[in-house]
């Protein structure tokens, strides 16, 4: 392959780039209308969790696989295949509401074939942006992504909700068609950079030890397993106001999908700005204490939803954005903490039991949110959840040792394992 100039490079990436932008602005318009549509269409709490669930738990099985594939084959063959398969899926769908041959089966299998797409995709198109990227500007590159794939996602909803308000499902889902086929110009054009395979054997047999180094490092580092069960319990019981927040807005305070898309492009807003917190302010003081103060700031937004009164969309909206505004400032903290505590030769395999752990528990709380919310009643357990997380922010601040310990210095390691 005829090698690129940084340049060049850069440039074919850019192009390619804005594909992908216009391609993630149609997924996000589509997988807020199917939502509102199910939650329209069906009024149940349990088909919400489940469709939710559909949506989450193939990225768990198969986001590891195609991190493995899109380091061994052919990059833009795997990008190409995902999106092609996932636009005739989305053709297939709307052929389905044409008929007039819709039931929860076919929705659910089309969430869970998009999502298996979705998983091939976004790894590939990561491993992707280094490779073409200089090093130089690699890092205002990733913030510019940062940024307008956020953008695209706060615009997202809104322009869904004013669709499904004019439209039917049918014609808005070829939303997704179109925004494929303009992202795949760019993408057949584009040429990306040879991928050279490792073939060493004795890297791959060592993937089992590496697992351990890095659990043992969690058990060696005091605090951090803490830490790690804390935010995973957090995100546990967020997941009842990020998955049924749809019946919450459109049943329980009587609202509509467009209603709905503001307070949902509220979030993502919120966190946006949010995240520039961290980026502006260099270093943090007394680490843990702004983490635990930003879980009840956050918890406090969750109560703002619970004792909203009915129809009170102000309110409710500024418990989104009290929530998304947090939320990234204490996930940047909690992240330079693992950073600066664990020795450097051994994040990556930290992280990445970090990252296996946050994937195992969003399914998992999104499939009982629906039986607890009609056990208990949503208002009722969005109450729960708030005042239980108040609870553990802060008896995990004031009664473990957490508060003092030093997390701006690199602990000292002697982690190995035991050969196979």
């Amino acid at each position: 392959m005829e090698e690129l100039t940084d340049n060049s490079s850069l440039k074919s990436y850019l192009y390619f780039w804005g594909g992908q932008l216009a391609s993630l602005l149609g997924s996000s318009i589509v997988q807020f209308v199917i939502i509102v549509w199910i939650t329209l269409e069906t009024g149940s709490l349990i088909v919400l969790s489940w469709a939710n669930f559909f949506l989450m738990f193939p990225i768990l099985i198969f986001t590891p696989i195609a991190g493995v594939l899109s380091d061994r084959y052919d990059r833009k063959k795997i990008i190409v295949i995902a999106d092609s398969t996932q636009a005739f899926l989305t053709v297939i769908l709307i052929g389905f509401f044409i008929v007039d041959y819709i039931n929860l089966g076919v929705i659910f299998s089309f969430l869970s074939l998009r999502t298996v797409c979705q998983a091939f995709h976004s790894p590939t198109v990561a491993a992707i942006t280094p490779s073409m990227v200089p090093k130089d500007k690699l890092s205002r590159m990733n913030g510019f992504d940062f940024i307008f794939s956020g953008l695209v996602q706060v615009i997202g909803a809104p322009i869904g909700g004013l669709l499904v308000t004019f439209f039917d499902i049918k014609y808005i889902l070829w939303v997704d068609v179109i925004t494929f086929l303009i992202a795949l110009i760019p993408l057949i054009l584009v040429k990306f950079p040879a991928v050279h395979i490792n073939h060493n054997k004795s890297e791959k047999k060592s993937f089992i030890e590496d697992f351990k180094i890095g659990l043992k490092v969690f058990r060696t580092i005091p605090g951090l397993v803490l830490i790690l069960f804390i935010s995973m319990f957090v995100n546990f019981l967020l997941q009842p106001l990020l998955v049924l927040m749809p019946f919450y807005i459109l049943n329980t305070h009587g609202g509509n999908p467009l209603i709905y898309g503001f307070i949902n492009m509220l979030f993502p807003a919120a966190s946006l700005v949010g995240a520039l917190i961290p980026s502006f302010k260099k270093t943090w003081k007394n680490k843990i204490r702004v983490i635990f103060t930003g879980l009840l700031f956050v918890e406090i937004g969750y109560l703002i939803y619970a004792l909203a009164p009915i129809g009170s969309f102000p309110i409710i909206a500024s418990g989104t954005i009290l929530i998304g505004f947090v939320l990234p400032i204490i996930n940047t903290i909690a992240i330079t903490i693992f950073q600066i505590a664990v020795p450097k030769d051994k994040i990556g395999r930290v992280m990445s039991i970090i990252l296996t752990m946050s994937m195992v528990i969003s399914p998992l709380g999104a499939v009982i949110a629906g039986p607890l919310s009609v056990i208990f009643g949503l208002t009722n357990l969005y109450l729960y959840c708030a005042l239980i997380g108040i609870a553990i922010a802060i008896y995990s601040y004031f009664f473990t040792n957490l508060k003092h310990i030093d997390f701006d210095q690199e602990f000292e390691l002697d982690v190995s394992v035991e050969p196979a």
